[in-house]
């Protein structure tokens, strides 16, 4: 590498090396990929997202009580909305041009078990994670609950982030009450990693309150985004004076507000 150049993105060998997982749990096994066609897609548009988009799936671990230790949960309700039995750990090869958000979705509802997955492609990579739930409506079918957490890495992501998050996906540093609890601190580590691109990376882990506060934050970050790209949009094109007064003002009180929430995602 040369003088001042930007590190290369870590990859899935790079994800499951950082989550130093004992030999039992590992899996290494390639997985077709008309797996995710009968299990995931369900229109011809997904089907191409997939044959197009993805080149290689791996299988790469298996977290469950007697590979990791970490018992199953299944909460109490009646009947059960919960029940994990093991984690998936998967990675996917993508082609460029891939639709990489499209391809996380589909991968997390055609997989039956909680999943933390990795999208390699040159010079990115994604990592995602999900909680899943029973289906109301379909006895014994298991769904994803929500849409997934991701967070993107590549060559520009500043390395001390890129360090930070490795370190925290730790099976070691993750909390190991149960599988339920294990997938959340995976999710607590993406949103610290998230909330460190906007403030710097955090001297420890955040706690499962300060994560759930740093998600809602960035949400709204996100959310203020659109809306201050819109109404810039729309400054641009209204020649009326007012109407451009009255939307810089916006745009002010809403930057304002989003300069805030970065602040307090520091805290």
């Amino acid at each position: 590498m040369t003088d001042g150049a930007q590190p290369a993105a870590p990859n899935a060998t790079n994800v499951l090396a950082a989550l130093g997982l004992p030999a039992a749990a590992l899996v290494q096994q390639r997985v077709p990929k008309k797996l995710l066609i009968d299990n995931g897609a369900i229109t011809a548009g997904d089907k191409r997202v997939i044959t197009d988009g993805i080149d290689e799936i791996h299988w790469l671990a298996s977290l469950k009580p007697s590979t990791v230790g970490v018992p199953t949960f299944v909460d109490d309700g009646e009947p059960p909305v919960r029940e994990y039995l093991e984690v998936a750990v998967l990675s996917r090869q993508l082609r460029a041009g891939a639709k990489e958000h499209r391809i996380a979705e589909l991968v997390h509802r055609s997989i039956p078990y909680p999943l933390l997955l990795v999208l390699a492609q040159p010079g990115a990579m994604s990592l995602s994670v999900g909680h899943v739930r029973w289906a109301q409506n379909e006895a014994g079918k298991v769904i994803l609950d929500g849409t997934p957490y991701e967070a993107r890495i590549d060559s520009s992501t500043p390395a001390a982030s890129v360090s930070a998050l490795m370190q925290s996906l730790a099976l070691t540093q993750l909390p190991r009450a149960d599988l339920f609890v294990l997938v959340q601190g995976l999710i607590d580590a993406l949103t610290g990693f998230r909330a460190s691109l906007l403030t710097g990376p955090p001297n420890t882990p955040p706690t499962r309150e300060r994560a759930a506060a740093q998600r809602l934050a960035l949400q709204r970050c996100i959310d203020l985004d659109s809306q201050i790209a819109q109404l810039r949009g729309a400054a641009v094109k209204d020649k009326q004076l007012p109407r451009q007064v009255a939307l810089n003002l916006e745009i002010k009180r809403l930057s304002a507000e989003r300069a805030d929430l970065i602040a307090s995602l520091g805290d």
